[in-house]
């Protein structure tokens, strides 16, 4: 409580409480108070055993963060748990992400290209924009239609699903599920998703992905907010916990108008993981 207290206090407007009752926070980190150019967000569920027994559960959330960026980082904030066994290490995160940010800003990377960042805003009716509920368990003649001849000279596309949508207070979630042994089945499902009007209409196309390299005996692993933080980590996370791999799983979310707070990442998970369970 009293590591929580001293947070607020130092960070004010840029922390902000998730869920008090479930110990989620989440604090905006950038690299300079004025125009920054880099901006993380960081996201930690507080766990019972905290901090004497166990570490925070966190997500890193940038439009930027990729690949060495986020593995370099991870393994920063690790270190830092693991060389303060007991001890409260939120400060010390925040302090070294900071660090980093700035290290970018002061070299001569370019800026993070920033695209939709803000939930909840565009006036878009999500009932109008229902797929067709499609079970798993589909026709295979009808599967084969998805590859197209064009894929052909690649890759095949894999067939796509569509879970149950799920509607509440006019927003509607609906879950798509390929299954993706390359990154490169991962772009082609994706792109033939965005081909649909409807889903390329989406106020957010979450998705997540994790293929089993079996040589290396390691999991190939990455997500996409679009715009809905912390919703890719969470995602990607519900996979791991189902322990799911060769598969990408996008959930499409149409905006109703209506603030949805916290319930919006529950649904999303939901249909998630119907959609996988099926």
């Amino acid at each position: 409580i009293d590591e929580i207290e001293a947070l607020s206090s130092i960070y004010g407007e840029d922390w902000c409480v998730v869920d008090e009752d479930e110990k989620i926070y989440c604090i905006k980190i950038s690299d300079c108070l004025d125009q920054p150019k880099w901006t993380l967000c960081l996201q930690v569920i507080l766990p019972p055993g905290y901090p004497t027994e166990e570490p925070p559960i966190y997500q890193l959330n940038a439009s930027w963060l990729r690949g060495q960026d986020y593995t370099e980082l991870a393994n920063s904030l690790e270190e830092i748990y693991v060389q303060n066994l007991g001890e409260s290490i939120l400060y010390l995160w925040v302090e070294k992400i900071r660090e980093v940010l700035i290290e970018k800003a002061q070299s001569s990377e370019p800026e993070p290209n920033i695209k939709k960042t803000s939930e909840e805003v565009d006036e878009d009716d999500g009932e109008d924009f229902l797929l067709d509920y499609e079970p798993i368990r589909e026709d295979p003649i009808k599967m084969l239609n998805y590859v197209t001849s064009e894929s052909q000279e690649d890759e095949e596309l894999p067939p796509i699903h569509h879970g149950n949508p799920i509607t509440d207070r006019r927003s509607t979630f609906q879950a798509h599920l390929a299954p993706v042994v390359t990154t490169r089945q991962v772009k082609r499902v994706l792109e033939k998703l965005y081909e649909n009007k409807k889903i390329a209409s989406a106020t957010h196309n979450i998705y997540a992905y994790r293929i089993y390299c079996e040589d290396k005996q390691t999991f190939l692993q990455d997500c996409e907010d679009d715009g809905e933080t912390a919703a890719g980590g969470r995602l990607l996370h519900l996979m791991q916990i189902l322990n799911v791999h060769n598969v990408l799983v996008v959930v499409s979310r149409w905006y109703g108008g209506i603030l949805l707070g916290p319930d919006r990442f529950k649904h999303i998970n939901n249909c998630a993981r119907n959609v996988l369970v099926e």
